[in-house]
């Protein structure tokens, strides 16, 4: 059972919900994020996903694109991330490591390290689960099981886009959790629909028996605290981002989880 699932089934049990809190690796200073993690799990994170830099991150909007611009030109790539989980693994053995980006990364990871590097190195860092955004799922079927063999869960996103055919594939190889991308467009670009995520749950329920995480437009506790009704996780990153641009280095970690517990507590209220 991977970090993940186990960390479902123990919320589940206790009648409540996941907060996955999403900040962009090496931002917005490039020491910063072992310690940014673990305030987010002081703060009440039960998932944290790591944003891994990248040039061109179609599915971001410019927040997060501006966040990974700057943790580029700091030096941050793959092998820092993998470093960031590793120092914060020292620590923490019982958080699940989600990390999201892009197709580039990874396949340029293995380039420089050879064969199977990420899923091989990624593990041994202490990841859980990879979301890689330009992967679809019928492509996806020897990543999934090289993934699983090391105990770390494959996630995919759907959209109010997307099609019954596509739950259906997404099912098949997906495991961990579900990300429900609750707006059409990029990362924080417009107003979250709460009556249109409690109409597109149930329909994605019909093929996916996995937990289903919200995100893409949560940006306080009040808008958490609907989505958590009827979602089994709820996912903020362009609001936390947000927060942190232009602090000083000693705030960030305080001001990151004076937020979070809001949220937790609006979650669990």
């Amino acid at each position: 059972m991977s970090r993940i699932q186990s960390t479902f089934e123990q919320l589940q049990a206790q009648g409540r919900k996941a907060l996955i809190p999403y900040v962009v690796a090496g931002f917005p200073f490039a020491d910063i994020t072992p310690a940014l993690m673990h305030g987010m799990v002081e703060a009440g994170a039960d998932i944290i996903e790591l944003g891994v830099p990248f040039s061109d991150p179609m599915a971001d909007g410019p927040v997060i694109q501006k966040a990974g611009e700057k943790a580029l030109a700091l030096g941050v790539g793959m092998a820092q991330v993998l470093a960031h989980v590793t120092e914060f693994r020292k620590r923490n053995h019982t958080t699940p490591v989600v990390l999201m980006g892009y197709a580039n990364p990874v396949e340029r990871y293995d380039q420089r390290h050879g064969t199977d590097a990420f899923v091989n190195n990624a593990a041994a860092a202490g990841v859980d689960g990879v979301l890689i955004v330009d992967y679809p799922p019928e492509e996806c079927v020897e990543f999934a099981a090289k993934l699983r063999a090391k105990k770390i869960d494959l996630i995919f996103l759907l959209a109010p886009t997307s099609t019954e055919e596509r739950m259906a594939e997404v099912a098949r190889v997906a495991s961990g959790y579900v990300y429900y991308v609750s707006l059409k467009g990029v990362t924080g670009s417009a107003a979250l629909d709460t009556s249109a995520v409690e109409e597109a749950l149930p329909r994605i329920r019909k093929h996916v028996h996995i937990p289903v995480g919200v995100g893409f437009g949560i940006r306080d506790a009040a808008t958490a605290q609907i989505v958590g009704r009827v979602a089994d996780a709820v996912v903020i990153g362009s609001r936390i981002i947000q927060l942190l641009e232009d602090q000083p280095h000693e705030k960030i970690v305080p001001l990151t989880i004076s937020f979070l517990r809001g949220v937790r507590k609006a979650l669990d209220a």
